[in-house]
């Protein structure tokens, strides 16, 4: 277990670091700040040339990887660090230079415990690719296969689980400030951050999660999922076809390849909401670089480290969110939050329905083109504080998802509009999931699976309620007291530092 006196030196270095980014001037400034930790950030930037605009991605880069990993997430969070600080931390996208190919290498040979020349004919050494987890080369197999393969940095998967360590600690102290800090949830945001990494830093679990959307997807023919051999795949390897297209992010390649540009937005759309309202399974990095256009006019995606996941009954709640906003009826949306239990069920339904009026009708007034989901998140994260709606990470992922599809789709056609292509679908998904057959299905399959458990129900009170004569049911076990260790008054100051300088971490980009 580490020393708190640990986590401390890691948060003053990487503190500074933010300071002399600028990346602090947002906690002197949020009138929700806690006044200490205001202090500590004047404290941190004491000396500091600070640039007249935060340089928040640079701050994150010069940290260190996880940092780097810790930025792109927050970048999914306008809600907690501000719209500003997230568009600027989503440029955290391939941005560490490349590892020499000499010990990518040994892991390569390390991961597949044999020789490269047994599994590849060749290896380009020269990376397509490098972030801050992994490095893409290209090869070609020995049964000559082109294919794309990436290889965890070496010593990434101890730098990483020391610095999550801190920052979880970081968050425990922030939270319980309460306040602000507790209804935003930050040990729950580096929860999120935590699987999210420790998924990536297994590539099995990446191309696992490749070859599930390839399968969810066989009803968009249009959105390609490049596959996965996983012959030549472990979790520190991973092997998969090699994507021969261009760039979603180079219009001028595209337009002089001959390529339908607003046909290829209406494509993405379509796919993403397949993924996120169909099958609950989505692609969470959808962005120009992760996004190609094949030759006969097909996208396909790279980068499945970080998914997201919805059940139905959030993705039912979903679609009629967004089929009340593109009609204008608010009422509905509103009572969908309530059931949903998004807004605590004192506050008032006809209040929340005219603060999200306020949201849909300035957009409804607009011409197409000049619509916008990012407008209409930006105007809804600023009533979540008036009505104490907590933080629901799925839906966040997936909103920060639903503005880089409208980011991507808009840079190829500026005309197209996320709202306008997905009334007609989500007006179908909810006729099919919401109609009177699909109820009557539901309720069948509900009343099957009652009476497929009334054995075991029957079972389960003859084991507390045995005959007379029977063997007396064995004693509960004991309670087990959970026991804090302290340290007096040592401790308390070092829990009220800590307190202070991992708000100064968490709210660093706000």
């Amino acid at each position: 277990m580490t020393a708190p006196v640990v986590h401390l030196w890691r948060l003053l270095k990487w503190g500074r670091t933010l300071a002399r980014h600028g990346a602090l001037r947002g906690i002197e400034r949020d009138p929700n700040a806690p006044v200490a930790v205001k202090r500590v950030a004047r404290l941190a930037r004491f000396g500091a040339r600070v640039p007249a605009e935060p340089a928040y991605a640079d701050a994150f880069e010069a940290i260190g990887p996880a940092a780097i990993k810790l930025g792109q997430t927050l970048a999914t969070r306008p809600d907690l660090v501000g719209e500003a600080a997230a568009h600027d931390l989503m440029r955290l996208q391939d941005r560490l230079p490349p590892l020499p190919f000499e010990p990518i290498r040994a892991a390569m040979e390390k991961g597949f415990g044999r020789p490269l020349e047994d599994l590849f004919a060749s290896i380009d050494p020269v990376p397509v690719g490098a972030a801050s987890i992994a490095q893409v080369h290209r090869a070609v197999t020995t049964d000559g296969r082109h294919v794309a393969v990436k290889v965890l940095r070496p010593g990434v998967e101890t730098e990483f689980l020391s610095a999550i360590d801190t920052y979880e600690w970081a968050a425990a102290q922030v939270e319980a400030m309460g306040g602000e800090a507790q209804r935003l949830r930050p040990r729950l945001v580096i929860d999120t951050f935590k699987r999210w990494t420790l998924r990536e830093l297994d590539l099995r679990r990446e191309a696992a999660s490749a070859s599930e959307l390839a399968e969810t997807m066989r009803a968009e023919p249009d959105f390609v999922v490049p596959k996965i051999d996983w012959q030549r795949s472990t979790g520190k390897v991973m092997t998969l076809e090699w994507i021969d297209g261009i760039k979603l992010s180079n219009r001028e390649a595209l337009i002089a390849a001959g390529h339908d540009l607003p046909g290829l937005a209406v494509k993405l759309v379509r796919a993403f909401l397949r993924q996120a309202i169909s099958e609950g399974f989505f692609h969470a990095d959808m962005h120009q670089g992760n996004l190609f256009a094949l030759p006969d006019g097909r996208i396909a995606a790279i980068d499945f480290g970080i998914m997201g996941r919805i059940d139905r009954r959030a993705r039912v709640w979903l679609a009629e969110i967004l089929y009340g906003l593109i009609t204008g009826n608010y009422r509905r949306v509103a009572e969908i939050h309530f059931e949903a239990g998004y807004v605590p069920p004192h506050h008032n339904v006809e209040e929340f329905a005219t603060a999200l009026r306020a949201v849909g009708e300035p957009m409804r007034g607009l011409p197409v083109k000049e619509m916008s989901i990012g407008m209409m998140l930006d105007s809804l994260f600023n009533i979540t504080r008036d009505f104490d709606m907590q933080t629901q990470p799925h839906l966040l992922l997936l909103q920060k998802t639903m503005v880089m599809v409208e980011g991507v789709a808009t840079s190829l056609d500026p005309d197209v509009n996320l709202w306008e292509s997905a009334a007609p679908f989500v007006r179908e998904w909810i006729r099919t999931e919401l109609g009177p057959e699909t109820y009557v299905a539901d309720r069948l399959i509900e009343d099957l699976r009652t009476l497929a458990r009334l054995p075991q129900l029957v079972r389960n009170i003859e084991l507390h309620f045995p005959a007379p004569g029977g063997a007396p049911p064995s004693p509960p076990l004991r309670e087990i007291q959970l026991v804090r260790v302290g340290g007096g008054w040592r401790y308390a100051v070092i829990a009220l530092a800590g307190g202070a300088l991992g708000a100064l971490a968490m709210f660093a980009v706000q």
